[in-house]
C-alpha cells in the first residue's frame, strides 16, 4: 500500500486532497495536523489514516516516517508575518523536503503560488521584489527547490484563483468573500477594467493530485503546472454576474489607472484610509495574470467541478433572483436580505 504524507489536510485544498484520496484510492495518509478539531471529516476510526498532530515548526520530530514514506503532498503554508511566513514556507519546508529519502519518495507535490510565475512560467522578478511576504516565501523557496537531492521527483502545482468550500469543506479565501462581492454588484456593473484571469475549485484541484498520485504521467508536462481555467476577462465575469443577478448594465465607465489612482486620492482627502503595497502598484499596472496552457480535470479526460464562471456563481453561497430588472429586487446572501 502507498503511503501518503500530506500537509495542510485542515485547510480548503488539503479537505479536498484527502477527501478524494480515500474516495479514490487505497493509500495509506500520514496527514500532520496542528489542530485536529479543524478536520471536517471522520478521521478517528479510519485505519487509512494516521494523525500526526504537530505543525512545519518541529517537523523533525516526524523525521523517522518522512524517510518511509512514498509520496509527500506539501500544501501548509503561512500568509503573513515576516519571522514566520519566511520560516515555515521556506526554512521548515526545504527541511521537510530534505528528510525525504530520494530512494524511498518517488514522488513530491509541492503547492506554490501562480503569482510568482509568468505567462510563460518563468519566475516572475517582481514577485521577489515587491510580492507580499506570502508570494515572496514562495518565490524563494522555488528558486531553492533544484538545490535539493529530492528535486527530480518534486512536482511543483501552481494554483491561480482558488475557489471552494461548503459544509464539508472550509471555505477558501476567495470563496468566503466572494458574497461581499456581490453585494457590490450594483456598482461595479457601472464599470470596465482591462484585466484577465484564471480560477480553479479546490475539488479539481484534488482531482489533479489524485490522477497524479496513482501513476498517470502526462505527455509534455514538465515540473511546473499552473493550475487554473482557460482565460477570462474581469469585463465578462462582471457580465455574467449581471446576467445571474438580473442586475442590466445600462453604460460602462473605463476603469483606467489614471482613474483608479484618482478615486484612491480622492477617498484618502475625504479621511477613508487606503494603502496600497508595492504588489498593489505592481498589480494595478500589470492586470492580466494568465498563463500559458493552464491545468484543469479536462486536460486528462477528466471530470469537472467548475469549468465556467456560470459554475462559480452556481457553487458560491449567493443565491440569483431570477427577475431581470433587479433595482426593486433583494438578493438571499448567506441568509441576509441585501437591497439591491
Amino acid at each position: 500500500m502507498k503511503t501518503v504524507f500530506i500537509t495542510g489536510a485542515s485547510g480548503c485544498i488539503g479537505h479536498y486532497i484527502v477527501q478524494t484520496l480515500l474516495r479514490e484510492s487505497d493509500f495509506h495518509l500520514y496527514l500532520l495536523v496542528r489542530n485536529p478539531d479543524k478536520l471536517q471529516f471522520s478521521w478517528q476510526n479510519n485505519s487509512r489514516i494516521s494523525l500526526l498532530q504537530g505543525d512545519l515548526r518541529n517537523i523533525d520530530r516526524f523525521s523517522d516516517v518522512l524517510a518511509t514514506v512514498d509520496v509527500a503532498v506539501l500544501v501548509a503554508t503561512v500568509w503573513g508575518g515576516v519571522r514566520e511566513t519566511y520560516d515555515i514556507n521556506v526554512v521548515k519546508t526545504m527541511r521537510l523536503l530534505e528528510l525525504l529519502d530520494p530512494q524511498v519518495c518517488q514522488q513530491v507535490i509541492y503547492f506554490s503560488t501562480a503569482s510568482v510565475l509568468d505567462h510563460h512560467h518563468q519566475p516572475l522578478k517582481a514577485a521577489g521584489e515587491y510580492g507580499t511576504e506570502y508570494i515572496r516565501s514562495k518565490y524563494t523557496c522555488l528558486q531553492h527547490l533544484s538545490q535539493l537531492a529530492i528535486a527530480p521527483r518534486i512536482q511543483v502545482l501552481f494554483p491561480t484563483l482558488v475557489l471552494g468550500g461548503d459544509e464539508n469543506h472550509p471555505y477558501s479565501h476567495l470563496s468566503r468573500g466572494f458574497p461581499e462581492i456581490t453585494r457590490w454588484i450594483s456598482l461595479i456593473r457601472f464599470f470596465r477594467a482591462d484585466s484577465s484571469f484564471h480560477f480553479i475549485h479546490a475539488q479539481d484541484i484534488a482531482t489533479i493530485v489524485s490522477y497524479l498520485l496513482q501513476g498517470n504521467k502526462p505527455a509534455a508536462t514538465s515540473s511546473y503546472m499552473v493550475l487554473g481555467s482557460l482565460p477570462i476577462t474581469l469585463n465578462q465575469a462582471v457580465e455574467e454576474t449581471c446576467r445571474y443577478f438580473g442586475k442590466r448594465i445600462y453604460f460602462r465607465i473605463p476603469l483606467t489607472t489614471q482613474l483608479a489612482n484618482f478615486l484612491i486620492s480622492t477617498l484618502r482627502w475625504v479621511g477613508v484610509k487606503i494603502e496600497l503595497s508595492p504588489w498593489d502598484r505592481f498589480c494595478m499596472y500589470n492586470r492580466h495574470f494568465t498563463y500559458e496552457n493552464p491545468v484543469h480535470p479536462a486536460t486528462f479526460g477528466l471530470p469537472e467541478t467548475c469549468s465556467t464562471f456560470a459554475d462559480v456563481l452556481q457553487l458560491s453561497t449567493a443565491q440569483p433572483n431570477v427577475s431581470l430588472d433587479g433595482d426593486a429586487q433583494t438578493t438571499q446572501i448567506q441568509g441576509k436580505e441585501t437591497p439591491r
